[in-house]
């Protein structure tokens, strides 16, 4: 749900991080950014690449679309990585005057990097990460957006009480267009709570915040929660639920599901 997460459209994409890893070297295990809504705070590694795609199905008032939200992250080193992201081809299916509308096209793409500040020392030192990206014009049909947006995320990973806990918080700022084509400012934040019964399972409950969703509009709030499996060192499996709770652009419902892999 990698773009449109964070977009003025307020449709929901992919992000999960484990607190457990310092940084995603190659004798950790995988560690994508989805499928929770926060991002998480490390980086691939150097010279490493990650595929983190899926499929989503999402409802709304009169309509319902399809989307294949991909995340494609290039380690540059140990603290950076070059990220390219987007809805892939999507399909949205709307009501209107009995008659089932139907539209295709691709969504937009932004480009992005992530920086990893710091690794984990305990309760009372988070991983710290700092997300960073550019959409410029792009998509087509009725998904082309016309203006250059972006967005800067801080995001942590922070274990708490047990190693099978942790916690994974975004804070940050977008500037976005809306479905009117009118720029504005929003304020983006997100809580995802990990659970880890063993190493490769992990249960999340978690929330995303745009506020506002639209210039002069309501803040929009997501919850959703799901599962991930790591199936080996370097491939995940996952499954998550959610929908809005207050604002008009969230999902009601959505549900995805989604593979990363590691090369």
């Amino acid at each position: 749900m990698v773009f449109s997460r964070w977009s003025s459209l307020g449709a929901l994409t992919l992000a999960c991080a484990s607190a457990r890893a310092q940084s995603a070297g190659g004798g950790d295990p995988i560690n994508p950014d989805r499928p929770g809504i926060a991002d998480g705070s490390t980086v691939v590694g150097k010279r490493r690449s990650q595929l983190e795609t899926g499929l989503t199905y999402e409802k709304r008032p009169g309509s319902w679309d399809l989307q294949l939200p991909t995340l494609l992250r290039f380690g540059l080193d140990e603290r950076w990585e070059i990220r390219v992201e987007g809805n892939g081809p999507s399909f949205l299916a709307t009501s209107d005057s009995g008659r089932t509308l139907h539209t295709s096209g691709y969504a937009p793409v932004s480009l992005g990097a992530k920086l990893h500040l710091q690794d984990s020392g305990g309760l009372r030192k988070p991983s710290l990460g700092l997300i960073a990206r550019v959409f410029p014009p792009s998509g087509s049909g009725d998904f082309r957006t016309r203006q250059t947006t972006g967005d800067v995320r801080l995001a942590a990973d922070w274990d708490v009480a047990s190693p099978r806990w942790s916690l994974n918080p975004n804070v940050g700022v977008g500037a976005y267009e809306d479905g009117n084509g009118e720029r504005y400012t929003a304020f983006l934040g997100a809580l995802t709570v990990n659970y880890w019964p063993t190493k490769t399972l992990n249960y999340f409950v978690d929330g995303g915040l745009n506020a506002p969703e639209s210039r002069g509009g309501r803040n929009a709030l997501t919850l959703d929660g799901g599962v991930a499996i790591i199936t080996d060192r370097n491939t995940q499996l996952d499954l998550s639920v959610g929908t809005g709770v207050s604002g008009t652009s969230p999902a009601r419902p959505f549900v995805s599901v989604g593979y990363s892999r590691r090369f």
